[in-house]
């Protein structure tokens, strides 16, 4: 219990400190450029601190389930050797910790909004929810192959590389035929799917991978993953606009 709250300590010590540029950023220009003291000051205090525990529990939350989960996983798939169950297990994670992320739901609910506002789809809310979810539901399909595509990198040693070039070829040749109206949001679905679900898990799957097999550099190939997953959703996202 003693090694919990010390460890606990050091996380919210750790995430206050993360936070403190931050607070100064904000401080110097209220104070000096806009030159008005903070509003609510006790309120503001009170919001800080409880974003710094929010970051806390939500790092020592990590340290404690996600990343072992995932690593142990990654273990068990390598050790029953069983490919074809790893790459259904990968493409599983991806999908299912993206159509969970917080930043994707709001996205594609804005987007979906400001389609039928312009005139893309119905002024309705069934239209919209149709929209969003057909976009999520794009977004997470990308992601799960691309974590396939970066477990098989793993497992036949691919060059990262290549497949990133290739990747960013294909968004360029993509971007020149997309309606002008979705390269925006593809573009932005690449960032808001490495988020705080998808990232944590993702990560230790690829480290965790790259150490049982044999031969592998946890360093050099258990990386790259979170590339890949940020990557494909740009390419779905415009063909997903071409054809709605």
């Amino acid at each position: 219990m003693i090694r919990i709250k010390s460890r606990f300590l050091r996380q919210f010590i750790s995430s206050f400190f993360d936070l403190l540029p931050i607070l100064a950023v904000v401080s110097i220009f209220q104070l000096l450029v806009i030159k008005q003291p903070f509003p609510d000051q006790l309120t503001l205090l009170t919001g800080m601190m409880l974003v710094t525990l929010g970051l806390t529990l939500f790092m020592y939350g990590l340290e404690l389930a996600l990343f072992p989960i995932g690593e142990n996983m990654a273990y068990a798939f390598a050790r029953k050797g069983s490919v074809f169950w790893l790459l259904v297990f990968a493409f599983a994670l991806g999908f299912g910790t993206t159509i969970a992320e917080p930043a994707l739901l709001a996205v594609s609910d804005k987007a979906a909004s400001i389609a039928a506002e312009g005139g893309a789809i119905a002024n309705s809310q069934a239209a919209q929810d149709s929209y969003a979810l057909g976009l999520r539901l794009t977004v997470a399909v990308s992601v799960g192959l691309a974590i396939v595509i970066g477990v098989l990198r793993i497992v036949r040693g691919w060059s990262l590389e290549y497949l990133i070039i290739a990747g960013y070829l294909g968004i360029l040749i993509m971007t020149m035929f997309a309606p002008a109206e979705i390269i925006g949001i593809a573009y932005d679905s690449g960032g808001i799917t490495t988020s705080t679900i998808t990232v944590p898990l993702v990560t230790a799957l690829g480290i965790g991978l790259a150490s049982s097999i044999q031969g592998r550099n946890p360093i050099t190939d258990g990386f790259g993953l979170i590339a890949l997953a940020s990557l494909t959703p740009m390419i779905f996202v415009m063909v997903y606009g071409m054809l709605i």
